[in-house]
Formats: C-alpha cells, structure tokens, sequence
C-alpha cells in the first residue's frame, strides 16, 4: 500500500517549470530518500504534498485522500520537519510539545504520555534548558519529536541533515531510522551517504523530473557491474596474481595493493581457485557495488 501518491504534478512559477509531470508512490513504512540537487523542485514537491501550493496539474493522495490546495484536512496524516524549522524559544522541549499537542487537540494525559516517549527517543527527555541555547542538532531532534507527535502515517523531512556535523548527521539518521515501524519517512537530500544508510527506496529528481526510482537494492542490482576487486595482503601477492592472469589490473585511486578485473574477462572461480591452491594471503575478494553517486550522475547525465 502506497500512503503516498504523486501522479503527474506541474508547477510553474512565471516563466519557470520547476515540475514537469512528477510520479511518485511512497510504500507504507518505507524510508524513501527523495534526492536532488538544490533547486532540482524537492521542497517545491512537498509544499504541494502539504496543500501549500496550488498546482498547475496533477493529483496527490495521502493515505488515499486527495490532497487539495488551502484545504488541510489530508495534513492530519503527517508530520513535517522543515529544512529550519523555528520554536517559541522562550519555552524548553517538554512546554513546546505540550503546546503543540493543546493547539492540535490531543488530551492532556495523551500528550504527556507521548512527550515522555518521544522526549527520550530523541534523547532529549533530560535536556531543562529553553530552546534559545539548543543546538542545530538539538532542535532538528526536538523537531522530529513534535512532527511525530500526532502519530503521523507520513513524516516528511526537508533537508534534516544538510547543516549538521557528523555526530549530528548520525544522531538524526539513527532516529528516522528508529521510527521506521511507526511511520513512513520521505526523506529529502542531496547527500548521498545518507540515503545509503537508511533509505529503502528513491528516486531521483532532476530538472523537475523523476529520472529514477524504485527500491533501492532493485536498483543497485540493476545497475550492479560485473567487476570485482582483490585487495592483497602484501605486494609479493600481486606480483604473483599479476604474473599469472593478464586479465588482472592495478585499480586506479586505490592502493597499490588492490587489483580489478572483470568477470567478462576471466571467471571469479578461477581466480579464487588460483588463490586457495597458491595460498595467497588476500584480504579480500568483492563485487564493485554502484555507488549512489555514480548511479545519480548516470541517470541524470
């Protein structure tokens, strides 16, 4: 079941088309990386999932109600993490939650309840201090917090990570990928490594088009190349490899310990047998994987 349908969306703005005809499904509890460079039509996309920006033609559903512009009785599905979003700084994590659960009527005893698990999922249920001397990190934490608050069926996330440090980028990652089992996740990025981490499925915006998408492993399998890598532990292990197969190349970037070759040009079984009888001290033996990066600059040439 998709709780999220985009088909054929259109926006422009003047003499700009930021989308041409976007198509997207977004599986229930899927963590989906919708990627794209900046000003590729992202935010553009979700501002429309929102009801916040009339489109020029197309449909969306969320959790099989249609979304309609000015009307946001479909916003009751999700939850939303803008790329910076902004607090009543004067008020700590728990009194901003607990305004946010009063405005959009849950029950007291409710909000105090999912306060207290979301406050410690996100690791901020010890945290006193008003939001004015939080961090980047710290309000991206307590914001995923409120969008989750009502339970949503779909948690859209803008750029959550773009502006953070490493062990920030780690803290958010750990915690969209924590909620998985209780929601769905569109993921907005242009950082790659992000969605390698967490993200079941993609697809790939450019030019306000999806140029790709699916599931990620789907898609790396598709692309997947027939070349492999022998990482050796000593040169002696390569002269000897080298000597044997003229098959056998030095990888470019790599050290001069690794070794490619294509199974086109001579059997993986073989050369793995060649290196059990010599006992060759090798460290590793792998298929190159598509790298995300590689596969975005392919697809959008």
């Amino acid at each position: 079941m998709e709780v999220l349908s985009i088909e054929n969306l259109h926006k422009r703005f003047g003499d700009k088309e930021v989308l041409k005809g976007v198509t997207l499904k977004v599986p229930e509890h899927s963590i989906f990386g919708f990627i794209g460079k900046n000003g590729a039509g992202k935010t553009t996309t979700m501002k429309h999932i929102l009801g916040l920006i009339k489109a020029d033609e197309g449909k969306i559903q969320v959790a099989d109600e249609t979304v309609v512009y000015g009307q946001t009785k479909t916003n009751k599905y999700i939850g939303y993490l803008p790329d910076v979003p902004e607090f009543y700084s004067f008020m700590n994590a728990r009194e901003y939650l607990n305004f946010c659960g009063e405005i959009t009527g849950l029950d007291k005893k409710t909000i105090k309840e999912r306060s207290n698990e979301l406050l410690s999922a996100v690791g901020l249920d010890k945290e006193k201090h008003r939001i004015k001397g939080y961090s980047r990190g710290m309000k991206q934490r307590l914001g995923i917090a409120q969008a989750l608050l009502g339970e949503p069926k779909l948690l859209i996330c803008d750029e959550p990570t773009s502006a953070l440090d490493p062990l920030g980028r780690k803290e958010i990652l750990d915690i969209l990928l924590s909620v998985k089992d209780r929601t769905t996740v569109l993921f907005s990025t242009h950082i790659l490594a992000d969605v390698e981490r967490i993200c079941t499925d993609i697809a790939f915006l450019d030019g306000g088009s999806i140029k790709l998408s699916g599931k990620l492993d789907d898609i790396k399998g598709k692309y997947r190349s027939d070349e492999y890598i022998i990482e050796a532990e000593n040169d002696e292990a390569i002269k000897v490899l080298l000597k044997e197969f003229e098959e056998l190349k030095r990888a470019d970037n790599m050290s001069g310990r690794v070794l490619t070759f294509k199974e086109a040009d001579i059997s993986l079984y073989k050369v793995l047998g060649y290196i059990s009888e010599k006992k060759l001290p090798v460290i590793k033996v792998e298929r190159l994987e598509p790298s995300l990066e590689n596969l975005f600059l392919e697809v959008v040439g």
